[in-house]
């Protein structure tokens, strides 16, 4: 689905770049490129409006988002369980409905996601590739 031959909307970042963003705004940016993926994933087959929302709110959910890093883990190297334990530390101001642990582990899938769109755009291919996605 993120094909390499897809331009993408910015070009990769440098080392010393990546280094001045924080896990905060890895993960801002981590949220909205996951929410694309999901929405991307549930465009075929051709639905109503509604259907497409129910099912894209069911994957960005913060509890489903940390099932995802764990299904993860095993796959992730471990520059990339650094950048995940960084974006867990960042996480603060969770909803009062969503269990602490919780959400720190929704928020480090999403400074993995936005580290690796800035940094390694194939390698964040592959690990949503992994993701076990229902249609």
């Amino acid at each position: 689905m993120l094909g390499e031959s897809r331009t993408r909307l910015c070009q990769d970042f440098s080392q010393t770049q990546l280094r001045q963003v924080s896990p905060t705004a890895l993960a801002y940016l981590g949220d909205a490129v996951y929410e694309l993926y999901i929405r991307m994933f549930y465009l075929l087959p051709p639905q109503r409006p509604e259907a497409y929302h129910r099912l894209v709110v069911s994957q960005v959910r913060a509890e489903t988002q940390a099932e995802m890093l764990r299904s993860l883990y095993p796959h992730l190297r471990s520059s990339e369980l650094e950048i995940v334990r960084k974006g867990r530390n960042a996480a603060t101001g969770r909803p009062k409905r969503i269990h602490p642990e919780t959400y720190q582990q929704a928020s480090s899938l999403e400074t993995l996601i936005g580290y690796l769109y800035l940094s390694d755009f194939q390698r964040l291919a592959e690990l949503l590739q992994k993701l076990q996605l229902e249609k």
